[in-house]
């Protein structure tokens, strides 16, 4: 099948499953790369932990922060901070940086990356990606602007009318009545901005080696697995990944090497028009046809 005809199928199969997308697969060896509107900006929610976490550990290789340095959480101050980590924790933790930053990755700990957040500000974090020529990824918030939401005053019988006013009160140039889905004041990114973040951990680049393969190493032990890995996990390759989820958004990114050598880069973030905050088949619609680009490109690499 052409690539246009591929993804024009793709395209159709998304709408009819709810989903707006920003997604690009590439080929990190050749450049070759296909997508579906890569460029349109989206909230990133939680996938602004791996510039979050680069930046960091260039600090750490610096010697201007240390691994070990270690930070207090105070468990009344933060549970509101999301569902996972230490936001659950019930008694006072002293945690040192280095466990801070896989907590960020491992689990999406919104308090971990707070607490990496207060010593390398949003502001310190954008000026880093541009030093390294990243253009489309903007960090203007830490994770704790993400806690006061409309899912907070709805009940759980309820909670489908708060993804309903996130469906329906976005503007056309991407503003939206909830300030954490207003690109403009969001943290937000392309797909094709986190694939060239990508690029640069996986392959020669501005980028430390010591400090990429760091990172490469963190989002390998991502435990957040239900999303993409399914289609690109096997005995064969190895799948490496952050997941960001957000009221009507689910998306991740990640590389998958192959056993033959052959390695992609994949980004697919999407907007859910279905007003349920559980949605499995959204996550196996984008993992589905984020894989069909990337068997096309293996096929393309094979002739």
């Amino acid at each position: 099948m052409k690539p246009e005809r591929l993804i024009g199928a793709l395209r159709r199969e998304l709408h009819d499953g709810g989903l707006t997308v920003s997604l690009l697969v590439r080929n990190l060896h050749t450049g070759e790369e296909l997508g579906i509107d890569p460029d349109l900006e989206l909230p990133a929610a939680s996938l602004i932990k791996v510039p979050l976490a680069l930046a960091t550990l260039d600090r750490i290789r610096r010697g201007e922060l240390d691994g070990a340095y270690t930070v207090d959480v105070i468990p009344e101050r933060t549970t509101d901070l999301g569902p996972t980590g230490l936001s659950r924790f019930r008694h006072p933790a002293r945690i040192a940086l280095d466990d801070l930053l896989y907590l960020s990755m491992a689990v999406s700990d919104n308090v971990a990356a707070d607490a990496l957040f207060a010593l390398t500000p949003p502001p310190d974090v954008a000026e880093m990606l541009g030093g390294l020529g990243l253009r489309g990824i903007f960090v203007r918030h830490t994770m704790n602007t993400l806690a006061d939401t409309p899912v907070k005053r709805f009940t759980a019988a309820d909670v489908h009318l708060a993804h309903a006013l996130a469906i329906e009160s976005g503007t056309g140039g991407r503003g939206h009545r909830v300030p954490q889905l207003d690109v403009t004041r969001a943290n937000s990114g392309t797909a094709r901005a986190f694939v060239e973040l990508l690029q640069l951990l996986w392959t020669p680049s501005a980028v430390h080696p010591e400090v990429a393969a760091r990172l490469r190493t963190l989002m390998g032990e991502n435990l957040m697995r239900q999303r993409l890995a399914p289609d690109f996990s096997s005995d064969a390759s190895a799948w490496s990944s952050k997941t960001g989820t957000f009221m009507n958004l689910r998306h991740e990114i990640g590389v998958v090497e192959h056993a033959d050598g052959q390695c992609f880069a994949v980004a697919v973030l999407t907007e859910s028009r279905v007003p349920a905050s559980t949605q499995p088949g959204a996550d196996a619609l984008m993992a589905q046809v984020a894989r069909r680009l990337r068997d096309h490109l293996r096929q393309l690499q094979a002739y």
